[in-house]
């Protein structure tokens, strides 16, 4: 057998395709690394750019002058897995905080950022994801209408802890027709936010870091 009928019956072995699938593969999984990697910056840049534009529509620029996805603090949030705090300074002193929250709707979870000032006043409550319906549920959604905006202002204390419910259920709070069960989870998970802020208050404010440190000062 000449060299050429040699290289024809390797080509055609089993050996062959299984070298030259390999071949490919390996190629395959390299050029995939190579784009991972290329585009994992530009997609985490976009990442941090979407985070920001939330965070300033529940913390207005003028409340603060430090960057907010700089100055964050970890809390185990109220089903004990972290949440990350973005911490708003005026002058070096805290003044407010925002969070995301979850709340559960017809569709899944709805996930939402809100801001409080450290009076326990809510700046703002904007919708980051959900899966509602479409002209019913997706009117939490500032671009379909301005119920979203309603919570600004709003504490535990105003309305009082018994109004914080749609009004089919007796509460202070708009519901939409034939989606009932969309505002209801916004509210739900809202108040579960403010009352998450109101029990790591000192630990969000820095309070608690200074009653820290009081003791050994009092010995100097």
């Amino acid at each position: 057998m000449n060299a050429s009928s040699r290289i024809q019956a390797f080509r055609a072995s089993p050996l062959f395709q299984a070298l030259l699938l390999g071949v490919f593969a390996l190629v395959t999984a390299a050029l995939l690394s190579m784009g991972n990697q290329t585009t994992r910056g530009e997609i985490e840049k976009r990442r941090q750019e979407d985070l920001m534009a939330s965070l300033v529509q529940v913390i207005p620029h003028e409340m603060h002058d430090n960057d907010l996805l700089a100055d964050t603090l970890s809390l185990a949030g109220p089903d004990g897995a972290p949440v990350t705090i973005y911490r708003a300074r005026k002058g070096g002193a805290i003044v407010a905080a925002a969070y995301l929250v979850t709340g559960h709707g017809y569709g899944g979870d709805i996930s939402l950022i809100m801001g409080v000032d450290l009076s326990g006043k809510l700046l703002g409550v904007r919708v980051i994801s959900h899966f509602e319906t479409p002209g019913l549920g997706d009117k939490i959604e500032e671009k379909k209408s301005g119920w979203i905006f309603g919570f600004a202002g709003l504490s535990l204390s105003s309305p009082p802890a018994e109004e914080w419910k749609v009004k089919k259920d007796g509460g202070h709070f708009d519901q939409f027709s034939g989606a009932t069960i969309t505002p209801r989870g916004v509210v739900a998970a809202v108040r579960k936010g403010l009352e998450f802020f109101a029990s790591q208050h000192d630990a969000i404010s820095g309070e608690a870091a200074k009653v820290a440190v009081r003791p050994a000062e009092a010995g100097q």
